[in-house]
């Protein structure tokens, strides 16, 4: 299977990039956030509750990450700040491990309660729902022709970030890249219509694109997304 997503997600030119480069005005060392155009909103990282029957579990702060197991349910943004009385996120800041200020002081939480998001990566219920999305309205679907580029921090090659390319419908597996624990710094259509950014030191996704797209995501009541126009 390793090999498999190799085989159908081929190394790309790095020049490929350029264009996000430009856009971004920046070197992507930890990747390229996209202006807002036409649109944007950020989809919000999954984070876990425990319950009395949960099992121990490793936190995933990092990397790639998975359901924690038994005893443990996903705990939604809005939840968790009406539970503290912190906002979702604050005023200025980007999705990261700045939010919850008071749920990190014990704010009622139980230390060993919550699994945070991970950083850098999406964890693999929210990234396949994000390629859900990203199929449903892209025009070709699941035959839309894609490029990834994973930043250098995550290659461990300081010198260049790899690009893939590849079609959307096999867009999921690359969360299970053989070489690279993190999902793609950046996705994004050939026809340049959206683009998707994760940031290595950041909890959520940011997606650029069509209006449509991004209500949808704002208005589904499985995947959990918000507008932060600071950040546009």
């Amino acid at each position: 299977m390793p090999d498999d997503i190799l085989a159908r997600w081929p190394r790309a030119s790095a020049s490929e990039t350029d264009w996000l480069a430009e856009l971004a005005q920046d070197e992507g060392l930890t990747g390229y956030e996209a202006p807002g155009r036409p649109d944007a909103a950020w989809v919000l990282g999954g984070m876990y509750e425990r319950g009395a029957a949960a099992e121990d579990s490793v936190n995933h702060s990092q990397s790639r990450d998975e359901h924690p197991g038994p005893g443990w349910q996903r705990l939604r943004w809005a939840e968790l700040a009406a539970g503290v009385g912190d906002p979702v996120v604050p005023q200025g800041l980007y999705p990261c491990c700045r939010c919850f200020p008071s749920a990190k002081k014990g704010a009622d939480i139980r230390r060993g309660t919550i699994e945070w998001p991970a950083e850098g990566s999406l964890d693999r219920p929210t990234w396949d729902q994000l390629i859900r999305f990203l199929t449903e309205h892209s025009p070709q679907g699941a035959d839309t022709p894609c490029l990834a580029y994973y930043n250098p921090i995550i290659v461990r090659d300081f010198e260049i970030g790899h690009v893939r390319s590849g079609r959307l419908g096999d867009a999921r597996a690359l969360f299970d890249h053989p070489d690279i624990l993190y999902t793609p710094s950046n996705l994004w259509a050939a026809n340049r219509s959206w683009v998707v950014c994760t940031d290595y030191d950041l909890w959520a996704t940011k997606v650029c694109g069509p209006r449509p797209l991004v209500e949808a995501l704002l208005a589904d009541t499985e995947i959990e997304a918000v507008r932060l126009p600071w950040t546009s």
